[in-house]
């Protein structure tokens, strides 16, 4: 047997081949959240004007999407509203029908909690029919369903703002 045939490290620089630096990374870290002044409580709106305990209520284009359940602190919801968790992995629902997207989610959520993911972002996209986003409040309403769902909030506008949800998972 040779050195090289021993050798764990060189097996596996032959096996791999010329290796290059990438030129920009992969991912940019979040931008730092912006200080805002404080709010008296009787100021600060649910986020889209939906009520958590009405399952009719429909979510338009620019509607940010917001839910959190008891357990997640004050501080981790505010980090996630300002988009300081660091999504583990995404899924973009554009060019999906109602019934492709539930089924690719039910199966991205199923994958990100066998996977031990803490954070995740789903874009389902702004656009709908009459102004109402189809797949923003099929998503919206899944989600809320999941015990695996801790909480979700619409992105910052350079993840996706209203487009896109960062979304928070209970580790199994």
């Amino acid at each position: 047997m040779h050195d090289d045939e021993e050798d764990p490290a060189a097996l596996f620089r032959a096996a791999v081949g010329k290796v290059e630096p990438l030129r920009k990374p992969v991912h940019a870290p979040p931008p730092a959240p912006k200080p805002r002044p404080a709010r008296r409580r009787e100021d600060v709106a649910a986020p889209s004007g939906r009520l958590a305990d009405d399952p009719d209520a429909v979510l338009l284009r620019g509607d940010a999407s917001a839910f959190r359940r008891e357990r997640v602190s004050a501080r981790d919801w505010q980090r996630l509203r300002r988009g300081g968790f660091s999504a583990q992995d995404e899924l973009d629902l554009h060019g999906a029908n109602a019934l492709q997207a539930e089924a690719l989610l039910a199966r991205f959520l199923a994958e990100a909690g066998a996977h031990g993911l803490g954070c995740v972002r789903i874009i389902h996209g702004k656009g709908g029919s009459d102004g109402v986003p189809v797949l923003k409040n099929l998503v919206d309403r899944v989600l809320r369903q999941r015990g695996d769902v801790l909480a979700f909030h619409s992105a910052p506008p350079a993840q996706g703002g209203t487009g896109a949800l960062l979304v928070l998972l209970g580790r199994r």
